[in-house]
């Protein structure tokens, strides 16, 4: 507690993992915003040219693969290949666990809207049991899903030899964490492993007590496979200013992106992450572990780009952050096949006593952001 802060720019916690902070207080996050703004961005634009003519397909068909959920940043990303570089992107999604309407309806609107798609659908209970696990041991309630979106992604770009992968952003760089990848347009698979999947692919599979044959989306292919099939897994956010803002209005307008009709839950934002009821936990939980939940993200994130004063994000993190999504505790309750007991004392084996205290069946915060 003595040694806890917030950026002196945004309200990135020093509770994140991987986040560093410069001799004026600023984090990682703010150092790389700033330096985006004076960035010579050509010299990238021309690698990422580069990079699309070396896996253009000179015969017609496919040159590349994007994962997408139907949100804004798989949109975006998708558009741009499409339609400015030329490119032609298959798209893929895997389904996730609890998805919600609107979720449901983006995505259905985004291929309506002139994309090749492939719908993966996991067996239902292997996920959940997946995420079960990813629950209880790593705090980490749809991590079956998040492996899912690493590893099948990449069989099916093997599967249809596909060389080059485009996910979105880069998290680490762009919001505070790890900045080894900053100078790199491509992440490794051990990369992905070890801070996408926080080291615990390999801990979730084997606690599952699932077979091989149950977990084989969720198993990256071999080395020998990879090297094969040449896979570059890249970051769009990498080649360009992100700015998930922007990108929220061009998928809005060209791929009929739609918000939800509330804010989401423990945040003021309505237009991101609107997949999956699962989301909402997984914040609840990082504001149990670290101190910030999503309102900290989303503000951090307007903050850095710009649209909103560190004081008014503030005001927003004081109302917003760490609300439990009540709506969705049915939900979660049936999902897990836990009582309301056990579901409440698994959430509490997360919470970092430093920073919270239990009263009842909440948990009050010994800090206040500032």
């Amino acid at each position: 507690m003595e040694e806890l802060k917030w950026c002196s720019t945004c309200l990135n916690m020093s509770t994140r993992p991987r986040i560093e902070f410069d001799s004026e207080g600023r984090c990682n996050a703010c150092v790389w915003a700033e330096r985006k703004r004076s960035m010579d961005w050509t010299v990238r634009s021309r690698k990422l040219e580069e990079l699309l003519e070396r896996y253009r397909a000179a015969e017609g068909g496919f040159d590349c693969l994007v994962p997408v959920s139907g949100g804004k940043d798989g949109s975006y990303v998708s558009h741009q290949l499409k339609h400015v570089y030329g490119m032609n992107p298959l798209t893929v999604t895997v389904r996730p666990a609890l998805s919600l309407p609107v979720g449901d309806q983006n995505l259905s609107n985004f291929i309506a809207s002139g994309y090749d798609h492939i719908h993966i659908s996991p067996n239902p209970e292997t996920m959940r049991v997946l995420n079960r696990v990813g629950l209880v041991d790593m705090g980490f309630p749809y991590f079956g899903w998040l492996i899912a979106i690493q590893t099948a992604v990449i069989q099916v770009a093997c599967n249809f030899g596909l060389s080059l992968i485009f996910y979105g952003e880069e998290g680490e760089i762009e919001y505070g964490g790890s900045t080894e990848t900053s100078e790199s347009p491509t992440v490794s698979v051990d990369y992905m492993k070890r801070v996408f999947l926080e080291d615990g692919h390999d801990l979730v599979l084997d606690n599952s007590g699932l077979s091989r044959n149950e977990t084989a989306l969720y198993r990256f292919p071999s080395d020998h496979q990879l090297s094969k099939n040449s896979i570059e897994i890249a970051h769009w956010s990498f080649f360009e200013n992100w700015d998930p803002y922007r990108n929220y209005l061009v998928a809005k307008e060209f791929c009929g992106l739609q918000e939800a009709q509330d804010s989401n839950s423990g945040t003021f934002t309505n237009f991101a992450q609107n997949d999956q009821a699962l989301y909402a936990l997984h914040v609840f939980l990082m504001y149990l572990k670290f101190g910030f939940g999503r309102a900290t993200q989303d503000a951090g994130i307007e903050i850095r780009r710009g649209a909103m004063t560190r004081d008014q994000g503030l005001n927003l993190v004081r109302l917003y952050d760490g609300l439990f999504p009540e709506e969705f505790l049915p939900l979660y309750l049936e999902y897990f096949d836990m009582s309301e007991d056990t579901f409440i004392d698994t959430l509490d084996r997360w919470a970092n006593r430093e920073l919270f205290r239990r009263e009842g069946s909440r948990w009050t915060a010994l800090f206040s952001p500032e």
